[in-house]
């Protein structure tokens, strides 16, 4: 981590002599880290702005290592948004040394209140960073999202604030959706179980018992000892199916699987959630809304 982190270090360094000298764009050029961030600058920006998502279907933000064509584009970048919370971890000094560069940086779910975060005692950042699987909270960062851009492109402040008002409403039209599917499954039922502790804001929202084999951050690992309890637990609660994540390797569910099969009880996989990460780009889970629906039917459809 050092050496790699010292490498984009020295890289950025060499940049640094030409980023105050910046030819004028028509455009403006906004890096985004996850493609869920991605999806909220499309949705707002349209063909205002030139995008550059740097985390793509399937990328883990807890590990993901920036290359040297991301520092490329960060330091000719006009504003990068990025998660916060420490979800990008490893990412943490080089936005640091991107603020040192004079160009503008933006924590989106810093806008959220504490009150809206949820805890989390084994977190450097000492909250949960999946803020995007509550609605509400991702509502608030869509309002963020548009205020700091209009404040970077203010000719086209009054159609980023349409689009916002636009995409707000299918947020609220989902949120609706949503809940009505999620009211087909008994409470009793309500029992995720996932690769990694990703959803305790879904769970809260939607009043599901979530349970991560993983901790929040992916970089952590799995015991025998945690495997065995949790097995222990789908047994007791007679869970009818587990899941694997799209950004997280399926090898621990499927021990997680064995284990339970091991004690005389089966347990199905009941397929892949998306996570930390939206799925193909030219896919309607590729994008935030369709994302969120397809978990649901996922989850409802495997626990009823």
């Amino acid at each position: 981590m050092k050496k790699i982190t010292l490498l984009l270090l020295i890289t950025l360094s060499l940049f640094s002599c030409n980023s105050n000298k910046k030819t004028p764009k028509e455009k403006l050029h906004v890096v985004t880290t996850t493609s869920m961030i991605t999806d909220i600058l499309y949705n707002i920006g349209g063909d205002l702005i030139q995008v550059d998502g740097l985390m793509g279907t399937g990328v883990d933000p807890h590990l993901y290592k920036a290359t040297e064509g991301d520092v490329s584009k960060l330091i000719n970048a006009d504003i990068i948004f990025y998660n916060g919370l420490h979800l990008e971890g490893k990412l943490v000094a080089i936005f640091e040394k991107m603020k040192h560069q004079q160009i503008k940086t933006v924590a989106l779910a810093n806008i959220l209140q504490k009150e809206a975060l949820i805890d989390s005692d084994y977190f450097a950042s000492n909250y949960d960073p999946h803020v995007w699987f509550d609605i509400n909270n991702w509502k608030e960062v869509v309002q963020y999202a548009t205020q700091e851009l209009k404040k970077a492109d203010p000719k086209n402040a009054d159609a980023f604030e349409k689009n916002k008002d636009i995409y707000l409403k299918k947020l609220t039209l989902l949120a609706t959706e949503i809940k009505q599917i999620i009211n087909t499954l008994p409470q009793e039922k309500r029992v995720l179980v996932t690769a990694h502790d990703a959803f305790s804001y879904f769970g809260k929202a939607y009043d599901f018992e979530v349970i991560g084999l993983q901790g929040i951050s992916t970089a952590t690992e799995a015991g025998v000892q945690d495997v065995q309890r949790l097995a222990n637990l789908i047994i007791e609660k007679k869970v009818k199916a587990i899941f694997v994540e799209s950004s997280v390797p399926k090898r621990t569910i499927e021990a997680l699987q064995a284990a339970v099969t091991s004690k005389n009880h089966k347990v199905t996989i009941g397929g892949t959630l998306y996570s930390d990460a939206l799925g193909n780009p030219d896919t309607k889970e590729g994008t935030y809304t369709g994302m969120f629906l397809y978990n649901v039917n996922t989850i409802v459809n495997s626990l009823q």
